[in-house]
């Protein structure tokens, strides 16, 4: 998606493009008037011998003793003549075979080609775009955002600072406007004051910035922020931030949520408007060995599976799928209706083990709290001792040394939570802790969403990134509404009923068979229609919620949106 035009090249646009070509016309002058003296100085030292030569004469052999061609056709005969040859051809040598070449380079060939790179690095945004995100830092939350905002065709630029960055940046085909974060014309030309959306993922400091230029140029735009620190959150709102996305603890949450091992009672972890999402454990309960069918969870409590864990692995649900001891339920419901299947199913305690996290730092502590609030036991290994908080829970060391770990009850954990922010160390750990205890849960955090599937193919029964976590976030303030991520690949999300689908029975409709995804619910003016059936008929002004992978997402915005 390429939305920016570049600009003509310009190479006295900047002061110091300019300055150079002064410099260079300076040196040329110098080089000019000292042939000059020696044509003069020629016609002179002639004289002397008592030949007679004219001013083209004396400039052609100047300039071919100068240049080192010496044709040999005109010689001094007098030693005082060859030594002034030879102060010609030296100082030619240097001047026109050296300096000449090195000075046209540095002052004018490189100036140009940095004009004409940056004539390709666009600046401004063109007048048509409107209703574009803006985004100003290129690491894991914008590189997962990006390819989402491309599925749902929202227009986008990354601001990037640097001319090499931008051009490699575009490279990829990311569309990229150049210019200071801290300038407020950056923000002028890149047209924020008609963008739907501005976010900001730098640092607090460039964050603060960022918002404070760009609010003065959009009054209205949503701009959202991220905070690495708690007490950045009001700065940033002073600032003129909408909402400032604290990822890091949100991203511990979502950790925390994916171990089920504690009571086989609902967890939610996500919601669309006044319709729930959660997991529960099926283990040690009555559902186990029979089919959903057979269960019969909706006709009992009104909730919905809408798919089902078994292991690190998610499918969709299907009346004959069996529940197994190791099967999570996805369920979806109201507060009322998920109140009831707790209500059943409270009695069956899993667990009272205390889980172990690893990595105290700000997605850990996020962990901990989320345990916190649920009554779970845990421990916190972390080798650093300034971000040790409670000895009653955190243990001092390595989590690469086995008797740090065996201190912290690895042996008896039910799961493990790996919370640190390096990818390569969460690899490690991950191998080592699967063969310490093949049968433990391990829940990991990744910083780029990339490391998720290295995570998995190392042991990990769910990975989760910062990058996709933000970019979810970030998605759900410009779509209005809550994306609930299950796994990197696999979600619930939302979208206008097309018009290609309105007053048609699902059965007919085919997005199961063309895109892979299944309605889960759809919301109208009628109210919301859990898991509808085949006979159906998809209301106009209406929302469908649909379970799928990301490439079924896709799938489906191309069938049935996009046309």
């Amino acid at each position: 998606m390429k939305l920016l035009r570049p600009q003509s090249p310009d190479l006295l646009k900047t002061r110091a493009s300019h300055a150079g070509i002064i410099s260079l016309c300076k040196f040329l002058a110098g080089v000019a008037t000292l042939i000059l003296l020696y044509t003069f100085l020629f016609q002179h030292m002639m004289g002397l011998e008592g030949q007679s030569h004219g001013w083209v004469t004396g400039l052609y052999w100047t300039l071919t003793v100068m240049s080192t061609l010496g044709f040999g056709d005109i010689t001094f005969q007098s030693d005082a003549g060859r030594i002034f040859s030879l102060i010609v051809l030296l100082s030619g040598m240097i001047l026109l075979l050296v300096l000449l070449p090195f000075t046209f380079i540095r002052l004018f060939y490189e100036p140009w080609m940095a004009s004409h790179r940056a004539a390709r690095a666009p600046r401004v945004l063109p007048e048509y775009i409107r209703d574009h995100v803006i985004l100003t830092r290129d690491e894991s939350i914008t590189r997962s955002l990006i390819p989402r905002l491309i599925s749902f065709q929202y227009p986008y630029v990354l601001v990037v600072p640097e001319l090499e960055e931008a051009l490699r940046l575009r490279e990829e085909g990311i569309s990229v406007g150049l210019g200071p974060l801290d300038d407020p014309d950056t923000y002028k030309n890149l047209r924020a004051s008609s963008a739907a959306l501005i976010a900001t993922t730098n640092s607090d400091v460039i964050n603060t910035n960022v918002v404070f230029n760009a609010r003065g140029i959009n009054k209205n735009a949503p701009i959202l922020a991220t905070a690495d620190h708690i007490d950045s959150v009001d700065v940033l709102e002073l600032a003129g931030a909408d909402e400032v996305l604290q990822v890091a603890d949100t991203l511990g949450q979502w950790l925390a949520n994916r171990f089920v091992g504690g009571d086989s009672v609902s967890h939610p972890i996500g919601k669309s408007d006044d319709l729930l999402f959660a997991q529960a454990a099926a283990d040690r309960t009555p559902l186990i060995g029979k089919t959903l069918r057979d269960n019969a969870i909706r006709e009992r409590f009104g909730v919905v599976v809408v798919g089902l864990w078994n292991g690190n692995i998610l499918q969709p649900a299907e009346a004959e799928s069996v529940v197994t001891e190791n099967t999570v339920l996805i369920l979806a419901g109201t507060r009322e209706q998920l109140d009831r299947y707790d209500e059943a199913f409270v009695i069956y305690n899993v667990t009272n083990k205390p889980v172990l996290v690893i990595g105290a730092g700000r997605v850990g502590r996020a962990v901990c709290r989320e345990l916190d609030s649920r009554e779970l036991d845990y421990r916190v290994v972390e080798k650093n001792a300034a971000l040790i908080m409670d000895s009653a829970h955190d243990v001092l060391g390595s989590a690469a040394d086995l008797e740090i770990l065996k201190r912290a009850k690895i042996m008896e954990a039910p799961a493990v939570i790996i919370s640190t922010g390096d990818d390569d160390l969460n690899v490690y750990l991950t191998i080592y802790i699967r063969r310490l205890r093949p049968d433990i849960q391990i829940i990991s955090r990744a910083t780029a969403e990339r490391t998720v599937s290295t995570l998995r193919r190392a042991g990990a029964d769910f990975g989760l990134s910062y990058g996709s976590v933000g970019a979810t976030m970030i998605m759900n303030r410009l779509r209005r509404g809550n994306i609930v991520m299950l796994t990197e690949e696999m979600g619930l999300f939302r979208v206008r009923t097309p018009n290609t689908l309105t007053n048609r029975a699902l059965q007919s409709s085919r997005i199961r068979q063309d895109s892979g995804c299944s309605v889960v619910a759809v919301k109208s003016s009628f109210g919301t229609e859990l898991n509808p059936r085949h006979d159906y008929v998809l209301p106009s002004d209406s929302e469908l919620i649909l379970f799928g992978s990301s490439d079924g997402e896709e799938a489906f915005l191309k069938q049935f949106v996009r046309g």
